[in-house]
């Protein structure tokens, strides 16, 4: 029975990983078929509503996961995003000022990478390697999501929404470390006439 579980579980992990990287896949993909200046039309083009919907998620997902930190009273899990965080605006805005790429139609510059796409998936991506891939999908549409409210309001193309979402994952698995794994330890011997599973909760 318990070894059943344990094998369950591995399964289970197996599955969130591949489900992971197909959506990231796919969310690229998506993003980089299409030209530039065609990529803002899907819903309709400049709309206020999808914009102020990313700028809202861009306070909200980051919010959100310094919040779970504190409900589950992590100290550790707090400073590890307190450093992703940093790092995170630290290297967006040292490319965006050295690059200086200008934005779509020529509207300004320091668009590469996206500040509100690394900033969302540095969230999501915090929750995914520190509390497990299943509680970050939400955060991980919502990242996807605004990273397509910044290409609906034409201030980046999906190159940018791209760099944006590599630095972000990038530094949270950088300085995130797995927080039941901290807590939790699960091993299991066995025998031809019998098994040991051995389970130690660190407080």
């Amino acid at each position: 029975m318990s070894r059943f579980t344990a094998d369950r579980s591995t399964e289970g992990e197996v599955f969130f990983s591949r489900f992971y990287r197909i959506f990231f896949i796919l969310f690229l993909s998506f993003t980089l078929s299409m030209p530039a200046t065609l990529q803002a039309q899907l819903i309709e083009p400049n709309s206020e509503a999808v914009e102020t919907s990313g700028d809202i998620i861009l306070l909200a997902l980051p919010a959100s996961a310094a919040l779970s930190t504190i409900v589950m009273k992590d100290k550790k899990g707090f400073w590890q995003f307190t450093k992703s965080f940093a790092t995170n605006i630290a290297i967006t805005g040292a490319l965006k000022y050295t690059i200086n790429k200008r934005r779509p139609f020529n509207d300004g510059g320091q668009a590469f990478p996206s500040g509100h796409t690394s900033i969302t998936f540095q969230a999501a991506s915090f929750i995914h390697r520190r509390y497990g891939f299943k509680y970050s999908i939400p955060g991980y549409l919502l990242a996807g999501w605004t990273g397509y409210s910044r290409i609906n309001a034409t201030r980046h193309d999906g190159y940018d929404v791209l760099a944006g979402a590599v630095v972000g994952i990038g530094s949270s698995f950088l300085f995130t470390t797995p927080y039941q794994q901290e807590h939790m330890q699960l091993s299991f011997k066995s025998s031809e006439d019998e098994f040991l599973l051995r389970f130690i909760y660190k407080f």
